[in-house]
This record gives structure tokens, sequence and C-alpha cells, in this order.
């Protein structure tokens, strides 16, 4: 065995024995898209016990594991982060689900990355996958969208970075009348829902600091002309991160 495997296959297992105990789940995989080694997480984040269990290769994982986006759309085979990384793509933060082919009683959602190790001439030497389980996150987020899709109560949701709705539930369009895309994506300046607010300064400070605003009476817009009297209110949260 030359000197170049031996160092090779050192740098492996001091890596394993790195990562084996981290909460991230880790997969590598060769330059030929065999999957070499995962941790225990990895593992745990896919619901079985054994390296063998997620399949010999990137083609074998996409046939024991279904993938779906957040919209509820399937991943196609070629999209999965493991064969994009085994094409030597690096990535960072996508977010899929992950549910073993016939078992749809269990899910995870996986927020995953991707590296590309290289020797040191800097040619590819492995590939590794990171995975987060985000499950309990993407669950806490899935109920607060039905609650605020539910809430009779028109309301939008604006981003304190850009001042832009990422938001908006159903009893507001139906409310001023405006279609879903108009509202997602606008900016505060081009609807503004606190133009007629009757203490409109103080809200907009507010808005602008990021801090409650309080109840006030307002007149709202409507998407074809004319107004509605209203009373309007803000309160700061944290989704996804981000105020």
């Amino acid at each position: 065995m030359s000197q170049d495997i031996l160092t090779t296959e050192t740098n492996r297992r001091q890596l394993q024995q790195i990562i084996a105990g981290l909460s991230d789940g880790v997969i590598l995989l060769e330059l030929d898209q065999t999957i070499l080694w995962a941790n225990e997480a990895a593992l745990a984040m896919h619901g079985v016990s054994r390296i063998g269990d997620l399949g010999a290769n990137a083609r074998e994982y996409a046939r024991r594991f279904a993938l779906r986006y957040r919209n509820n759309h399937p991943v196609p085979a070629d999209n999965y982060p493991i064969s994009r990384v085994a094409r030597g793509e690096t990535f960072g933060d996508v977010l899929v689900e992950v549910t073993p082919t016939g078992d749809e009683e269990h899910t995870w959602v996986h927020n995953v990355r991707s590296m590309v190790l290289t020797d040191t001439a800097g040619e590819p030497e492995s590939l590794v996958l990171i995975m987060d389980d985000v499950t309990e996150w993407a669950s806490a987020e899935q109920r607060f969208e039905k609650t605020f899709n539910a809430n009779p109560a028109p309301a939008v949701i604006c981003r304190l970075s850009d001042l832009r709705y990422i938001k908006v539930n159903p009893g507001f369009l139906d409310m001023t009348g405006y279609a879903r895309d108009q509202v997602i994506g606008a900016s505060t300046y081009e609807l503004d829902v606190l133009e007629g607010a009757e203490n409109k300064d103080l809200a907009k400070q507010r808005l602008r600091e990021g801090t409650t605003i309080p109840q006030m009476p307002a007149q709202l817009q409507l998407s074809g002309g004319g107004c509605k009297q209203v009373i309007v209110a803000g309160q700061p949260l944290e989704l996804n991160d981000e105020a």
C-alpha cells in the first residue's frame, strides 16, 4: 500500500472520529457516488441503523427515500442533495422533507448543505453531505401557518429588514380585494396599510423600530378603489429566525 493511500485512509479515519459524535448528520461519499460512511445522527435522521440501509450509492438512496420540497412538490432524483453533491456541486441550506419509500408515516425535515474535500493538490477527494434535523421547527412553522391562515382577522406579516410583506392571510385578501401575488414581495411603501392610520407617524416609527404598534383607527385602501374603516395594530414576532 502506497504512502499516499495510507495517508488518505488515516485522514479519513481521523475525520470519521471527529464527526462521529456531532449532532449534525454527516454522509461521506466517494467520487464514484458510493456512500462511504455516515455518522449516527445521519442514520437516525433517516430512521435506519446501518449505513447499508441508506443504499450503496446516490442512485440507490433515491430509490429508498422520497424527497419533497416544503411546497409539497417532489424533488426530482437528479436534484436530490446526495445526487447534486455526487456531481461535485456545493450548496447550502436546501430544505427537504425525507420519507422512507413505502413508509409515509415517518417523515423528517432536513436542512442540507454540501462540501467537496480536496487533496493536497486541490483535486476533489471526498464528498460530504451535512444535514440538520429541523423537523420540530418545521412542525411549529406548519402549525403557525395553519393558525395564521385560519384566523378570520385580516393580517399581513412584514419583514423588518426590507419592509416587504412575506405572508398574507385569506382574511386580508377577501377584505381588500388584492391577489396574493400583489401583496407578497410588495414593500410597505407600495402597499401602505398604515397610510390612513389615525396616528400614522407613531405607527411608522414603531414599525421601523420593530416594536408593538398600538391599536388605532385607520382607513385601508382597497384594490378596486375606495377605502374601508379598520382598526390596525402590529406585534413583533420571529419567523424563520427573522424579525
